[in-house]
């Protein structure tokens, strides 16, 4: 994909959805963070049912703590690996009151420092917390990447330096959220909706998946 295409795309994908946000629920920094470790495996909407009930009892580290890692199994226990991820999320807030004063750090490094928190998770956080132009790359991302010839690559490591490096700048700030929606609802893994895409005509994709018979 050319960089005409790639600056038509995003063009498209701005005026379909102009200010795209994270499907988690939040209100805060902090709140984030724990839907992003949580979120690892499971879906959007299985994290937002656990923390709709979570987040009234414990939001922020210090009752996170006094909540303790049993009783916060007993609210995220229908998300997958709760136990290693109620863990992560106790050790996380020590961390948090210990060295931050309980805040959330705004740099990669002290995100990364933090126990579950990977590369793709201090992204998120630093894109959607903290305004930062950052590219975390999740299998959708990865998928649509590949798929369409915008940025394709072996890795998420080398998907994501290309679309920091192809991507516009004028849209780099919100190009993760648009990414992640269009594979999560149109550039399906399995059987994607190619009938019903607005990057139809950029996209490099061969084996265009026709429209149903039902449609």
């Amino acid at each position: 994909m050319n960089a005409a295409k790639r600056h038509e795309m995003f063009v498209r994908f701005r005026a379909a959805n102009p200010h795209p946000v994270t499907e988690l629920a939040y209100t805060t920094p902090f709140e984030l963070l724990i839907a992003v470790l949580l979120s690892a495996q499971a879906t959007d909407v299985g994290v937002n049912k656990a923390t709709r009930k979570l987040y009234p009892v414990a939001n922020t580290p210090q009752a996170m703590l006094d909540l303790g890692e049993e009783e916060l199994t007993t609210y995220i226990q229908t998300i997958g690996l709760y136990k290693t991820k109620a863990r992560n999320v106790i050790a996380t807030c020590k961390i948090l009151l210990e060295k931050h004063g309980g805040i959330v750090p705004a740099d990669r490094e002290s995100l990364e420092e933090l126990p579950g928190v990977g590369r793709k998770t201090a992204n998120v956080v630093l894109n959607t917390a903290f305004g930062q132009p950052t590219m975390a790359v999740d299998t959708h991302i990865f998928r649509v990447a590949n798929r369409t010839g915008l940025a394709p690559g072996k890795n998420v490591d080398i998907v994501e330096q290309k679309l920091l490096k192809f991507v516009p700048k004028e849209f780099l700030h919100d190009a993760h959220h648009w990414l992640i929606l269009h594979g999560r609802y149109t550039c399906k893994a399995r059987k994607p909706e190619c009938w019903n895409c607005m990057q139809i005509d950029l996209c490099d994709y061969r084996a265009k998946t026709p429209a149903p018979s039902t449609v």
